[in-house]
Formats: structure tokens, C-alpha cells, sequence
């Protein structure tokens, strides 16, 4: 009996956790960083503040958190993408791709895990995230050299540049103060991943 409390208690302090940090998602979806208070927070989560420090010891914690999940969930989009199979010019254009559209689609969050001022804490996890983005183009780079689509180059080098096009190509559209894209961003979206390819393989190749 003891047994089944204590397993019925990590239940429900799992869905607490869970639903502080849903909270926090939404509320940077919303309005960024800087508008999801830990009173916010926690009224949406339906906890009381103190609540929420007694999972997370800071605000700056619990959003490098937040910052932490939806990125890895973007990362294994991408991975997906460019471990299929295929070309590697053409799989580096889809992995581009797919990332520019979920980026405008949700313009607010993606703004606030590219580009908006946060604590030093949460931006050393963006930094992560950056990082790892750039291992996955480390992997299509070496794939396209080994076909013989891509030239000789320095991969590590190319894959941060691959990165940095894709996030700042997308910071200004993603900015708050920024208008909506007419066509849905189709014309910065080509034109991102021209630059992408271009940049790799000298050529905007057939994506």
C-alpha cells in the first residue's frame, strides 16, 4: 500500500511539473519572455506561485527549460529529415525548409528561441541548441561531400554558417514589431535555402 502512495505522489508532482512548464510554453508562444510572469505562470497552470519554485528554484530556470524541450523537439524534425533518404542537396533543402515554415507558423516562440534578451541562463541553453543544430548540418555536409554533391570543405565551419542563415535570416520576420508575411514567407523561405545550398555547393541546386 505504502508503495502505491508514493508511486501515486510521483504521479502527480510528474503533472504538476508538466503542466507549470506547458503553462510557460504557452505563455512565450503568447507574448515571449518578457510577458509570462511566474504569477502567470502558475494561474494558468492552475498552481499557486510558490508551487512553481518548488520545481523550478527561478524563473530563469524554468524557462531555459522551456527553451530546452521545444527546441530538442525541433531538433528531432530536422534530424528526421536530413537521416532520410534521398540526395543530400535536396534533403539539406527540405531540412531548411521545414524549419523556416514551423519557425513563421509559430513566429512568437521562435522569435524567443533565436533572438529575444533573456538571463544569461537561458541564453547559454539557446547556445546548446545552436550547437546541436549544427552537429545535424555537420551530418549533411559530410553526406554531401561523400556523394560528391558538395565540394571539399570545412565542415564544422559550413554547418555554423548553414545555422546562423537560418536563424538570422529569420529574425527580423520573426520580430514582434515585424508586419506578417504576404505569402506566407514562401519568397524569404526560397530564399534562404538558395543562399543554403549555394553556400555548400556552389550551386541553389534542384531543391
Amino acid at each position: 500500500m505504502a508503495y502505491r502512495k508514493t508511486e501515486r505522489v510521483q504521479e502527480q508532482l510528474a503533472d504538476k511539473r508538466l503542466r507549470i512548464l506547458n503553462a510557460a510554453r504557452q505563455l512565450v508562444s503568447d507574448g515571449g519572455f518578457q510577458e509570462a510572469p511566474i504569477t502567470a505562470v502558475a494561474a494558468l497552470a492552475g498552481v499557486a506561485t510558490g508551487t512553481v519554485y518548488r520545481y523550478f528554484a527561478s524563473k530563469a530556470e524554468l524557462f531555459a527549460e522551456v527553451v530546452s524541450e521545444t527546441s530538442q523537439r525541433e531538433l528531432e524534425v530536422v534530424s528526421a529529415i536530413v537521416m532520410s533518404d534521398g540526395p543530400a542537396t535536396r534533403r539539406l533543402a527540405d531540412a531548411v525548409r521545414t524549419f523556416a515554415r514551423r519557425s513563421l507558423r509559430g513566429r512568437r516562440l521562435a522569435y524567443a528561441l533565436i533572438a529575444e534578451p533573456v538571463d544569461r541562463e537561458i541564453d547559454a541553453t539557446r547556445l546548446k541548441y545552436r550547437r546541436a543544430l549544427g552537429r545535424v548540418f555537420e551530418t549533411i555536409v559530410e553526406q554531401g561531400i561523400r556523394s560528391g554533391e558538395f565540394p571539399q570543405q570545412n565542415v564544422p565551419a559550413a554547418a555554423a554558417c548553414l545555422v546562423g542563415a537560418c536563424m538570422e535570416g529569420l529574425v527580423g520576420p520573426l520580430s514582434p514589431e515585424s508586419l506578417a508575411l504576404e505569402d506566407d514567407g514562401q519568397v524569404l523561405i526560397d530564399s534562404i535555402i538558395a543562399f543554403c545550398l549555394r553556400a555548400v555547393s556552389g550551386t541553389t541546386g534542384s531543391a
